[in-house]
C-alpha cells in the first residue's frame, strides 16, 4: 500500500498537474470568439478593411467633438502601446457629415503620437446601424449612432471577447470611458490576441523551415 501511494505521488501527481497547467495555458492563449464573420466594412466604405487586420472597432457618432476624450483616452491606453504590431489598426465608424471633425480629430491625435494607424469609416445612419447589428452583442448603438464601447475583431474578421468576465459574463466590448476597463481588461485582452498571431506565425516560419 505504501509503495503503491509513493508510486502515485511519483508518477501520476506530476502527469495530472502538467495536463491541468497545459489546459489551463492553452485557455489563457486563446481569446473567445463571440461572434464568427462580421461582414467588411469595406462594403460601408471602400476605402477602409476589416481583413487581414487586428482591429479596434468604435463607433463615435455624428458629435465626435463631444465624444474626443473616450479617442484619447483608447490612444494613450491601448493605442500607443499596440500600434508597433504590423496589423493592428484602430478604425472608429462616423456619419458621412462628420468628415470634418474627423480631420479635427485626427489631428489632434497626432499631436499626441504618430497617428496613421487611426483610421474612419463613413457611412449613412442605415449601412453604420446595419453594420453595428451584424456585430451581434447586447449592446446598443444610441440616436447619435454613438456607443462609449469599442471591440476587437481579428485578422479572419471574428468578434473575440470573454465569455466569462467576472463582472458581465459575456464581455462584448471595453468601455473607453473608463480607464480602469482599458488597463486592466482590454489590455489583456489585446495582449492576448497579440500574442496568439506570434505564436502561429512562429509555427509557420518554423514549419516551412523544416
Amino acid at each position: 500500500m505504501k509503495k503503491t501511494f509513493v508510486l502515485v505521488i511519483l508518477f501520476i501527481f506530476p502527469l495530472v498537474a502538467y495536463l491541468f497547467f497545459a489546459s489551463g495555458i492553452n485557455n489563457f492563449g486563446k481569446l473567445p470568439i463571440l461572434t464568427e464573420n462580421v461582414p467588411d466594412v469595406s462594403q460601408m466604405d471602400p476605402s477602409t478593411t476589416l481583413k487581414g487586420k487586428i482591429t479596434i472597432l468604435g463607433f463615435l457618432g455624428s458629435d465626435i467633438e463631444e465624444r474626443k476624450g473616450n479617442a484619447f483616452n483608447l490612444n494613450q491606453k491601448i493605442y500607443k502601446r499596440f500600434s508597433e504590431f504590423h496589423d493592428f489598426q484602430m478604425l472608429m465608424v462616423v456619419p458621412e457629415a462628420s468628415k470634418d471633425q474627423v480631420e479635427s480629430l485626427r489631428k489632434e491625435l497626432s499631436e499626441l503620437s504618430d497617428a496613421h494607424k487611426w483610421n474612419f469609416a463613413f457611412g449613412s445612419e442605415t449601412d453604420i446601424r446595419n453594420f453595428f447589428e451584424s456585430l451581434k452583442t447586447e449592446i446598443t448603438l444610441d440616436s447619435d449612432l454613438y456607443t462609449p464601447y469599442v471591440f476587437i475583431i481579428d485578422k479572419d474578421q471574428n468578434l473575440r471577447g470573454r465569455n466569462d468576465d467576472e463582472d458581465e459574463g459575456i464581455k462584448y466590448g471595453f468601455n473607453t470611458t473608463s480607464v480602469a476597463e482599458l488597463n486592466n481588461k482590454m489590455e489583456d485582452d489585446v495582449k492576448i490576441i497579440l500574442a496568439e498571431y506570434r505564436l502561429a506565425l512562429k509555427k509557420n516560419n518554423a514549419d516551412r523551415s523544416k
